[in-house]
């Protein structure tokens, strides 16, 4: 791989993560699963968003991005709203009250009885897709990638890479929040991520757009 293109992975890689790392609907939902039921039957969830968030890299991969690539215009365009949006996103984050973040944490005398493997996969997989951000947060990170100089293998490698993060992710959190312990912890401190995470994706929307506007 040369310096180009790794620098291309290391900067979706990042930015993706990052996004990761703020508390969202997604989330929120994995929480739930994590203390309703057991980590086999939590993991369907997991799987769920994962696989919601595949549908979309997909979707940027061959139907989005073998239109846009044809057309420099249109590219930059889209590298500057791709960039805008990442520095909406992280205004989002940075302008949160902290009182948002008090029902991030879920008592179990709210949950009811655990639920299917199955069921959880449903869950996730409609909580991922009905999230038009998703659609919107990888559109905006593959203008970087969606050029003729690009080939497509490193494309389906690099959306393959974010979907396995997606999935270790939120398997990650089910093992770790399945504890009342650190589950309450990593409440009081959602506020802080958010924000230093914000920051960061802040200034990778704003390196996007600057990129994007100098080479016109």
């Amino acid at each position: 791989m040369d310096a180009n293109l790794l620098g291309i992975f290391v900067t979706v890689a990042v930015a993706h993560f990052l996004a990761l790392l703020s508390p969202g609907p997604d989330f929120v939902i994995v929480v739930k699963s994590a203390i309703r039921n057991s980590g086999k039957n939590a993991l369907g969830v997991a799987l769920g968003i994962a696989t919601a968030n595949a549908v979309y890299i997909g979707l940027c991969l061959i139907g989005v991005g073998s239109i846009l690539a044809a057309s420099v215009p249109i590219m930059i365009t889209l590298k500057v709203i791709g960039g805008l949006f990442l520095i909406y996103l992280a205004v989002q984050a940075i302008r949160a009250r902290k009182g948002g973040y008090e029902n991030i944490d879920v008592a179990e005398s709210q949950i009811s009885h655990q639920t299917t493997f199955i069921r959880e996969f449903s869950a996730g997989f409609m909580s991922g897709v009905l999230n038009p951000k998703n659609l919107l947060f990888y559109l905006s990170l593959f203008t970087v990638v969606l050029t003729n100089e690009v080939g497509f293998a490193f494309k389906l490698g690099l959306g393959i890479w974010m979907t396995l993060v997606v999935f270790i992710w939120d398997a990650a959190i089910i093992s770790l929040l399945s504890a009342p312990k650190v589950r309450g912890q990593f409440t009081r401190i959602a506020y802080y991520i958010d924000k230093v995470t914000g920051v960061m994706l802040g200034l990778i929307g704003f390196t996007i757009v600057k990129s994007a506007l100098i080479r016109q």
